[in-house]
This record gives C-alpha cells, structure tokens and sequence, in this order.
C-alpha cells in the first residue's frame, strides 16, 4: 500500500539508503520541514520557504531525488499566511483526519488502545497520521492494515487528495 512519509532534515541526513528503497517501494516522500520548529510564527515568507528549501536540498544531497511537492506543518501548526507561503513555494499543504497521541515515545498506549483509537476514528477519505518512531504503531501496523481491507478500505496515495 502506498504511504506518504513527511519527514525532517535529520531523516534525510542519515537515512539515505533506507529512502531510496521507500521511493523505490513506491511510498512518496514529502516536506515536514527541516528542523521541526513551529512554522506558525514566521512572518516572512523567505525565512519560511528557507526552512523548506534546506530540507529539499539536503534530501536531493544525500539521495540524488527530489522531494515531492507536500508539506505538514509540524504539530499541525499554521496560519493563514503559511498556507499561502507554502502555495507560493510550491507545495501542497497536507493535514490529517486520523491520529493519536503516538508522538511521545515515552508514553506509548498499549497495542489494544492504540488499535481501538485509531479503528474508532476512521471515516471515509481519512488521512492518517502514525508516527514511525512508535514501537506501538510498529506492532499494530499489520493488523491496522488488515482491519481496514476487511472493513472495504481502498488504500490510496497523497496525489488524490490534489485531484482536482
């Protein structure tokens, strides 16, 4: 199944190898900036795009591909004017309709509460947010993924939702 993987400057740094195979997997990879600041609070539509731009370079440096085109804010933060810089810059600004807290690798939920979390809040057209540094999402990935085939999910890609 096709997954978007938003990722920061330190993934692309130091894990070149493993997104070649994700690309070459046919997994999309995209901009959630490089450092991971609260993109809410630029003001200045260079200083903003800079923060996207260091991450396209480094990804195109230590990989010889370039980054597509779709950005998360970090921690869901933005402001009007963001989502025109990033329109500006070029990207598609991307959100989600499906999450928990799986972010705190300190304070993971149990596979169980993790999976009825996350079964309980789907909906036609969701797009859902797992973190990869959660050990729970890592146990549940295969039964979540086998959930939502028996429930009749279809699997697509980030390229639908800009389907105009």
């Amino acid at each position: 199944m096709p997954a978007a993987f938003f990722i920061l400057g330190h993934v692309a740094k130091t894990e070149s190898t493993l997104l070649k195979e994700m690309v070459t997997d046919g997994h999309t990879i995209c901009n959630h900036t490089y450092s991971h600041k609260d993109m809410s609070k630029i003001k200045d539509e260079t200083t903003f795009l800079n923060e996207l731009a260091r991450l396209e370079q480094e990804y195109k440096k230590t990989t010889g591909y370039d980054i597509s085109k779709y950005y998360r804010p970090p921690a869901g933060q933005f402001s009007k004017e963001n989502l025109q810089f990033a329109k500006n810059g070029g990207y598609t600004t991307v959100f989600w309709s499906v999450a928990y807290a799986d972010w705190d690798n300190n304070r993971q939920p149990n596979e169980k509460v993790a999976l009825a979390k996350l079964m309980g809040r789907l909906h036609n057209g969701a797009v859902i947010l797992l973190h990869p540094t959660s050990k729970t999402n890592a146990a549940i990935l295969e039964t979540f993924i086998q959930n939502l085939k028996a429930d009749g999910y279809r699997f697509g890609d980030v390229h639908e939702l800009t389907i105009k």
